[in-house]
């Protein structure tokens, strides 16, 4: 059964306030909810247009329809237009319908509570219906979240009952959420692309730092000439992959077949002294870096082709920037520690420098 909703503005009219001018709305079910004029009025533009209507009789009581909810969700809405509050029961019930009516009587306020209801309360079974319903009501966050979860389980989305009716009344519809889970892919696959690519211009920047420590300081195995290794001790921890690279360099010392005889860990290890070059700022009779001087001095003639020059040039400027952001994060993250007191941990991430273990061992 209809219920009316209970208002200080009516009880005040029961009391002998006669001059109050009452709208009568008129619910599916055939009941009347009498709500003041000045309420509907200041509650919603809409409301406002059709109140100053003129009538054919000046005694005619104005009334105002609304049909196609269920009779207690007109209750709840006429009670919001009083108190701009709804009770969270009641819009667990009937949030849907109040959505539709703050769409079309234009009431903001209410049809941003709802969205965010709707948006708590999504599911599997109910997100084809609440789609649709964002897109006619103009709910722009709504539909991009039912989008999204559509997006993300849509093997299980499209064995819902909401999802069959869909395909069977509205194809187009159906074409736009199946574009839109196309774009969606593509820009993952997009996004997942750039970050393996941004990892390993990372990588190869550690790589390039970790080279100068090893032929500029020396390390357990291998140093400058005029720096000794420091034999028999505990391994390198400034770098993960320190080791790594020492025994590349000294296999590359010492490999018969070399870069042209085909060896694939002197070919990575050729590569690695050519990226040095390419990045180092140094003069050629300061940088220990061996072959540091040829590649400078050879100027990239070694390439093939013009295009291959092209993907070598960018190749060195995304290293040169990633080592650029590595160095800000690495002083951000001092001076967090500074400011916490934990002091640098020193912690080395294995997954992040797969790809140089790849590349040098």
């Amino acid at each position: 059964m209809c219920r009316r909703p209970a208002s200080p503005t009516e009880s005040e009219n029961l009391s002998g306030d006669s001059t109050e001018i009452y709208i009568q709305i008129v619910t599916s079910s055939g009941r009347t909810i009498p709500v003041p004029a000045n309420i509907l009025a200041s509650a919603s533009t809409v409301f406002e247009s059709i109140i100053s209507r003129p009538r054919k009789h000046r005694s005619s009581e104005k009334s105002i329809p609304i049909a196609g909810v269920p009779c207690d969700a007109v209750v709840v809405f006429v009670g919001f237009l009083y108190s701009n509050r709804c009770a969270e029961e009641d819009m667990e019930k009937y949030g849907i319908h109040l959505l539709a009516l703050s769409h079309v009587y234009l009431v903001p306020k209410l049809k941003s509570q709802c969205t965010k209801a709707l948006i708590q309360r999504l599911t599997i079974e109910n997100v084809t219906d609440v789609l649709q319903l964002a897109r006619l009501c103009d709910a722009p966050d709504l539909y991009l979240k039912c989008m999204k979860l559509v997006s993300n389980k849509f093997k299980i989305v499209e064995q819902t009952e909401g999802w069959k009716f869909l395909q069977n009344n509205d194809p187009f519809f159906e074409l736009e959420i199946l574009q839109f889970i196309d774009e969606t892919e593509s820009r993952r696959k997009v996004s997942r692309k750039q970050r393996k690519e941004q990892s390993l211009y990372f990588e190869l920047s550690e790589a390039m730092e970790c080279l100068e420590h090893i032929c500029t300081e020396g390390c357990i195995n291998v140093g400058p000439n005029d720096v000794v290794p420091r034999k028999n001790r505990a391994p390198c921890n400034k770098f993960s992959t320190c080791n790594g690279l020492q025994l590349s360099i000294q296999h590359f010392a010492n490999c018969k077949k070399r870069v042209n005889g085909g060896c694939v860990r002197c070919k990575r290890m050729w590569q690695l002294f050519k990226l040095h070059s390419s990045i180092c700022e140094l003069p050629d009779s300061d940088c220990k870096v061996p072959l540091c001087r040829r590649f400078k001095m050879g100027g990239g003639e070694e390439m093939k082709n013009k295009k291959e020059k092209e993907r070598w040039g960018l190749l060195v400027k995304k290293v040169v920037v990633a080592r650029a952001t590595s160095s800000l994060l690495l002083s951000k993250r001092k001076r967090v520690e500074e400011e916490a007191g934990t002091g640098a941990c020193g912690e080395v991430n294995d997954n992040h420098n797969h790809v140089i273990r790849k590349l040098i061992c």
